[in-house]
């Protein structure tokens, strides 16, 4: 993948996203910014490359590249059958699968809940889904080096996959007849977020075990999905917590 603009280079540098080469156009006059990324660059050993305008424009999707491209490191997903093999023989895991979110700050946002609460793995489709941007790469703040990411062609295959591996699926749904106090959320839980618009798929819903939603007493219709994803992960946590108190 290659982020284009001095914008998106720098706040990848910042996010600390692993890059593989920074392309700087011959020619293109030094500022601030450019003395930034440079800065940045030397400091996270990038390598810089001075290449002709002529093949940033060839790489370039947008056409706004600013004179300066880099390109990231491929990302290494997890098959999720590792992960089933990892959590075979547990009694408590959380395994979140996202139904097409297509922001990328949620999608960062989402990942860093799953790490901070101990869920074994995210499940992400390869198709209509977030991409992991410099905008994804903060808001994870570093959490994609450490929770197990897992890009399936379908989501329907992945949850039934889950289901014979143990896990039970629960969806988020704001139609769900149980909220998460009342609703089976412990043990082994594949918890499934739909799209920002759209909520779940009918075939993904159709999949699903069960359906819960949050409690509300506002007047707001609900929350974003990645804050949804935290409140929903934090009450599987702490049915776990309090069984090993007990």
């Amino acid at each position: 993948m290659y982020i284009e603009g001095r914008n998106a280079v720098s706040e990848a540098l910042r996010a600390h996203m692993p890059l593989q080469k920074i392309f700087l156009a011959q020619g293109v006059k030094p500022d601030k910014a450019l003395d930034d990324i440079k800065r940045r660059a030397n400091r996270a050993q990038v390598p810089l490359t001075s290449v002709p305008k002529r093949e940033l424009d060839k790489l370039s999707e947008r056409g706004a590249h600013q004179g300066i491209m880099a390109e990231t490191a491929p990302f290494k997903f997890t098959p999720i059958e590792q992960v089933l093999r990892t959590t075979e023989g547990m009694s408590d895991a959380l395994i979140i699968v996202l139904d097409h979110i297509t922001d990328p700050g949620n999608l960062g946002a989402i990942v860093r809940s799953a790490e901070v609460i101990g869920a074994s793995a995210v499940v992400i489709p390869k198709r209509r889904m977030a991409a992991i941007t410099p905008a994804a790469w903060k808001a994870a703040a570093g959490a994609f080096a450490h929770v197990a990411l897992c890009q399936e062609t379908n989501v329907v295959r992945s949850l039934q996959k889950l289901q014979e591996g143990g896990f039970w699926v629960a969806g988020a749904s704001e139609r769900a007849k149980q909220d998460v106090w009342h609703a089976p959320l412990d043990g082994k839980i594949a918890l499934v977020m739909g799209s920002e618009g759209e909520g779940l798929a009918r075939l993904t819903q159709e999949r699903c075990d069960f359906l819960v939603k949050l409690p509300q007493q506002g007047k707001v219709g609900s929350l974003n999905v990645a804050q949804a994803t935290t409140a929903i992960s934090y009450e599987w946590l702490r049915r776990i917590m309090n069984k090993n108190v007990d």
